[in-house]
């Protein structure tokens, strides 16, 4: 399984989302390459290899399975992604230096968020969510205030959707779903237990399952009809579990149901009108 997202996503945003499910051997080649794109773009196939320690036919493996045609492919991605590269911000002492550096972590990042997207997956999860009858979400842990926010979103943009923080409710409420209805799973990791019962549940009511995480390969992606892949501002897996950032998924939730609002044309605006109307209600002059 190679990479089947935009075809202009740089390499540092394919190694990202696919960090997780890749060969020891191959993944080894890729951090080695995301470690250092400067030096990495210089490097022949064998060189890389023996940087990274591993046999040179694993850097072709690592290149094909990234979506390029062989190593020489991939060099010219990389070189192309180096000349947009940004030098890295200095980090200042103490608690405003690490601050500063997370965020300019994350602004570094902010390419691979939609170099990752695919029109046309992002094209099925606008229908799925126009036209459903039931919506319901699935997200646990650090990606629960997701799911509340995109409930909260899709609610403005009138198209109700359910959101509740209990994971065996949601684990319920998809599996009384039916044909026409829509689960949205969120999970960064792609890996939550909880969150994959409920999409057990959906599948077999015969609902269709969406999904939103981080990684392209995962137990997520492999049960879900249409997956949004929003890579982490770190290519490890390691980094992700630790770090779990969802700024970039929060970023992606607030851009979709934007879009969304614009696919229902006059009612997309009429709701957007009555959620402005009953904000203004709730601020004191």
């Amino acid at each position: 399984m190679t990479w089947n997202g935009a075809p202009d996503a740089p390499p540092s945003t394919r190694i990202a989302a696919l960090a997780s499910s890749m060969q020891p051997s191959e993944l080894r080649v890729a951090e080695t390459i995301a470690s250092d794109l400067r030096r990495a773009v210089d490097m022949t196939a064998q060189e890389l290899a023996d940087a990274a320690g591993v046999g040179r036919a694993s850097v072709v493996r690592t290149a094909q399975s990234l979506g390029y045609d062989g190593y020489p492919q991939l060099r010219v991605a990389l070189a192309r992604e180096r000349a947009f590269d940004e030098p890295v911000a200095q980090e200042a002492p103490g608690g405003l230096g690490i601050m500063r550096s997370a965020i300019d972590r994350f602004a570094r990042a902010l390419p691979h968020v939609s170099g990752s997207l695919d029109e046309q997956n992002t094209e099925d999860v606008l229908a799925a969510l126009d036209t459903a009858g039931r919506v319901v979400i699935a997200a646990t842990g650090l990606s629960g205030p997701l799911g509340y926010d995109l409930a909260l979103r899709l609610a403005s943009a009138g198209r109700p959707a359910e959101f509740m923080p209990d994971a065996l409710a949601q684990q319920i409420s998809a599996r009384q779903l039916g044909e026409g209805d829509v689960l949205f799973a969120i999970s960064g990791s792609g890996a939550t237990s909880a969150t994959l019962e409920a999409v057990s549940g959906a599948r077999e009511a015969g609902a269709t399952v969406l999904a939103l995480t981080a990684f392209a390969r995962s137990p997520l992606t492999a049960h879900a009809d249409v997956t949004l892949v929003v890579p982490p501002a770190s290519a490890s897996f390691r980094d992700e579990l630790l770090q779990t950032s969802r700024a970039g998924l929060a970023l992606v939730v607030e851009a979709l149901v934007e879009a969304l609002v614009a696919r229902r044309g006059e009612r997309g605006s009429e709701a957007k009108a009555a959620a402005l109307a009953a904000v203004s209600h709730t601020i004191d002059a």
